[in-house]
């Protein structure tokens, strides 16, 4: 008996899937090569941002480019993406490029990926995916809000959960300042701290201390805090009147105390050092007046200020000078210039008197001896000499002449 035909199955589409699925499996297990046909370069990226992942064959003769993942899971072969991920798009694909893009890249997307290519050998090379990531908070904690002049204060610097660890530096104002910092490292993340140890002054006051973060994966970030610094006053007496000149008998004083300080000075006072206060003098105020200088007044007079944080003072020192004190000054100024000219004339008129007299005395004592040497070159001897000298003929002559 002639058995029945067996019915034929459908011809259905042909089995890819499976073959791609065997041809991937044996790539997972395909020896690693020199890849001296592959180029591929190392990717930086900051979490949350695109890193692009290039394989490109120099000679390319046509073979199948794959790239795999640090598990050594295909992730593209040629433009086929066999790995359900979808943050993994393809950019560019060639017979010399396989380019892949990743989005929104994280910690756990760090390590190798493989570039292979399907050459007799096959040869294999890695780039290797470095994920930075900035710090999420920086706050600056400060010992206290508000500091006296003189105290150290201290101040911390925090910031958590970066990778690499972040390096904090400080600046008060423009001045870079040092610090100190401790490291603590949670899995792969990093949470530094750093320490500033401030002795403050007045002139701090208002200025900001910035905590400042150099990390590669961002710019520009920092913190700061403003320094509140309080001081005793700074007491200052002017003079008001009299503006200039001398304070004299019989003419008015009037001097003004100011004082600053932090918090504003609440208590100011005027005294007289080592003595009571006149009482002529008037005092209102910042301002002290005495309406009539008389010498009785000379001493020193203080203004003192005072605040929470302490008490500080400024002295000015009164001398009272007669009522024309300030003209037989003048007239002894115009005395002394006088007599100062008059000697001035009197000493180049010396010195011009004895210029002529030297002038004078060397002309004619150059004509004695010459008259005295004339008639001495022809004598035979030291008397003839003598008495063929002109002046020992006239003196002959002379003497003739009397004896006559």
């Amino acid at each position: 008996m002639a058995g029945h035909p067996q019915p034929r199955r459908p011809a259905g589409p042909p089995r890819i899937l499976p073959l791609l699925l065997l041809l991937l499996s044996a790539a997972a297990i395909i020896p690693r090569g020199d890849g001296q046909n592959l180029v591929t370069e190392d990717v930086t990226v900051v979490e949350g941002e695109v890193a692009t992942i290039s394989c490109r064959v120099k000679n390319s003769d046509d073979s199948v480019i794959q790239l795999l993942n640090p598990n050594r899971q295909t992730i593209y072969f040629r433009d086929f993406r066999p790995l359900k991920d979808s943050r993994f798009q393809l950019v560019n694909f060639s017979n010399s490029e396989l380019r892949v893009s990743l989005t929104n890249v994280s910690i756990s997307d760090e390590g190798r990926y493989f570039c292979q290519l399907y050459t007799d050998p096959p040869q294999e090379i890695y780039t290797t995916i470095t994920v930075l990531v900035p710090p999420r908070n920086l706050v600056i904690d400060i010992q206290k809000e508000t500091a006296v002049e003189g105290e150290e204060i201290e101040l911390n610097c925090t910031a958590m959960a970066s990778r690499p660890a972040t390096n904090i530096r400080w600046f008060k104002g423009n001045k870079e300042l040092t610090g100190k910092s401790e490291v603590e490292q949670w899995s792969d993340m990093y949470t530094v701290t750093s320490q500033l140890v401030l002795k403050v002054g007045r002139e701090d006051d208002g200025v900001p201390v910035i905590c400042l973060v150099d990390h590669p994966a961002v710019k520009d970030l920092q913190t700061q805090r403003y320094l509140e610094v309080m001081y005793k006053p700074q007491v200052r007496v002017s003079q008001n009147y009299p503006v200039q000149g001398l304070t004299r008998e019989g003419e008015p004083l009037e001097l003004t105390c100011t004082a600053f300080g932090k918090p504003q000075p609440t208590d100011m006072r005027w005294l007289r050092v080592d003595d009571e206060m006149p009482q002529h003098v008037v005092v209102s105020g910042s301002n002290l007046l005495i309406s009539n200088l008389n010498k009785t007044d000379n001493g020193t007079y203080r203004c003192e200020a005072s605040n929470a944080v302490g008490k500080s003072h400024a002295d000015y020192m009164l001398f009272v000078y007669d009522s024309r004190a300030g003209e037989e000054g003048a007239i002894r100024s115009v005395d002394h210039a006088v007599v100062g000219g008059v000697v001035a004339v009197v000493v180049f008129a010396m010195l011009c008197l004895l210029i002529i007299l030297g002038r004078y005395f060397a002309r004619h004592k150059g004509t004695y001896f010459t008259h005295e040497a004339k008639g001495a070159d022809d004598a035979a001897d030291a008397d003839t000499a003598i008495i063929n000298a002109e002046g020992g003929q006239n003196n002959s002559e002379e003497k003739k002449e009397y004896f006559i």
